[in-house]
């Protein structure tokens, strides 16, 4: 048999000695278990966080002159898909203003979305609409700074940033590598420290996060509530924040004793953005924590061939062990995975007939035909709806937000426009949950406590947000008018029965 694990790592969690009077909180700064507990609990000190918004001033009454005009005119000449482009994507464009409820003005939100399109357009044009796409860039950059004014002034100036990239060949995928071997790598070169800072706030801003954890969450513990053991493979397993809440129901629960829970985790090469030695730690802190807890619990690692192919003949399977595959792609500093990654996981993981599959994602839906521009003005509007709904829910909290869209969603918006520029002219796969279904995999119907978790969850948060279910299986999340993302459930036909 064709093993693909290297080196592989085990923790196993001994319970011989364990007592009640084992479980007192040290206060200790290396302890694992309290550095896991403030992970999963962040403790923010807004205050430091706070300071008074300086009064904003119009900087884009500039943009009501004829210069402005002429080279948006410019630009819609220059290409013969420009206008068909434009009208196109109107409607999308009177979506992101309508959303973006805290605008000083639709018409200075809608004049920034007029001048991005131009530059976007003029990024896919000849050379002469290149240069003029250089033009409009200094100009937004006249007009717009991440650090001040409206969402849709904020968020301009990052989609500026990434296009520019684009223009000039230093679009690299800022998403790719935010966290490698420990150290946060980003063109400020920020400490850790502080993308955990920014990790924690967006948890408390928003439930992008949580939403998909619980989701996934609650159906494993519905669909092995009579097991002993249970085994999750995650495809990307990050920090692990989602199994702490896992463990916690499955020691609370009443009925049979805790089950014995086993993690393998995929880890990439050593040049990875998650390498192993990072997952290791992953798999320390875990362990750590389970055992304050009580919870019986081993963690195992499988790596991945240099071209993330996965070999399910590589995955340790233990007879009577009720098997999970976890797949989480939303996660805001994710490293973006490539569709043959993900489809490798997928169609391999169904040769070993889950039990369960869990699938999260970002939810996309294209405008036009699918193509650059298309894709674009999407990418524009699911960002919109992001920053939207964080100044929705910390309003004063302005420093707060500025790191959270620094270290997070800026890195997410030049990823995001540097796939869809370079992936341009290829065809894409879809959403995943309609690909699963094409493959063969049975949905599993969302239980009503399920939903009822996602609408309680959502509840704690802005108004805006708000939770559908879709087809049967799947959960969504959106904001407002937007779908940010969606979370179904799964299994392989031995067990369509569920």
């Amino acid at each position: 048999m064709a093993m693909a694990i290297d080196n592989a790592l085990e923790f196993e969690v001994d319970f011989s000695s364990y007592s009640t009077s084992t479980t007192t909180t040290t206060t200790t700064d290396d302890d694992p278990a309290r550095a896991w507990n403030d992970w999963c609990s962040p403790v923010v000190d807004w205050g430091s966080l706070s300071s008074d918004r300086d009064e904003f001033q119009d900087l884009i009454e500039s943009m009501m002159d004829d210069g402005t005009g002429f080279e948006l005119a410019q630009v819609e000449n220059e290409s013969s898909d420009s206008v068909s482009v434009s009208v196109s994507v109107s409607a999308s464009t009177d979506r992101i203003i309508a959303d973006d409820e805290t605008n000083s003005g639709d018409l200075k939100g809608l004049r920034l979305v007029h001048l991005l399109m131009a530059a976007a357009e003029g990024l896919m044009g000849a050379t002469k609409s290149r240069e003029l796409a250089r033009v409009i860039f200094v100009r937004l950059k006249e007009l717009v700074s991440p650090n001040d004014g409206t969402n849709m002034e904020r968020l301009a100036a990052y989609f500026t940033e990434a296009l520019q990239g684009l223009l000039e060949g230093s679009g690299g995928d800022y998403s790719k590598c935010l966290i490698t071997n420990g150290t946060h790598h980003h063109r400020d070169r920020h400490h850790q420290s502080d993308m955990i800072a920014a990790f924690q706030l967006l948890q408390d801003m928003s439930p992008y996060v949580k939403f998909g954890h619980f989701t996934a969450n609650q159906a494993i513990l519905e669909a092995a509530s009579h097991d002993r053991r249970i085994h999750i493979v995650d495809y990307d397993i990050m920090e692990g924040i989602q199994w702490a809440s896992l463990m916690q129901a499955l020691v609370c629960r009443e009925g049979p004793p805790t089950p014995h829970l086993r993690i393998t985790a995929l880890s990439r090469g050593s040049n990875g953005c998650r390498s192993f030695g990072t997952i290791q730690e992953t798999g320390r802190r875990l362990a750590a924590f389970a055992a304050s807890i009580g919870q019986p619990f081993s963690f195992h690692q499988y790596k991945l061939d240099s071209d993330e192919t996965f070999r399910p003949s590589g995955v340790k399977l233990v007879q009577g062990e009720a098997l999970v595959i976890n797949c989480m792609l939303h996660s805001p500093h994710f490293s973006h995975r490539a569709p043959g990654s993900v489809a490798s996981f997928l169609s391999g993981a169904k040769t070993l007939n889950p039990r369960l599959v869990t699938v999260v994602e970002e939810e996309v839906g294209h405008v036009g035909n699918g193509e650059f521009m298309g894709r674009f003005m999407d990418s524009l509007h699911h960002y919109s709806a992001m920053f939207d709904s964080l100044e929705a829910g910390f309003p004063t909290q302005c420093r707060a937000r500025t790191l959270v869209e620094r270290l997070i969603l800026g890195p997410r918006i030049a990823g995001s426009l540097n796939r869809i520029y370079r992936t341009r002219n290829e065809d894409e796969s879809g959403p995943w949950w309609e690909w699963l279904n094409r493959v063969g995999y049975k949905a599993v119907n969302i239980s009503f406590g399920n939903h009822c978790q996602a609408k309680l969850l959502v509840g704690l948060f802005n108004d805006g947000f708000r939770v559908e279910e879709l087809a049967n299986n799947r959960l969504v999340l959106g904001w407002k008018s937007r779908r940010l993302l969606s979370a179904s459930i799964w299994t392989s036909p031995p067990y369509s029965d569920l």
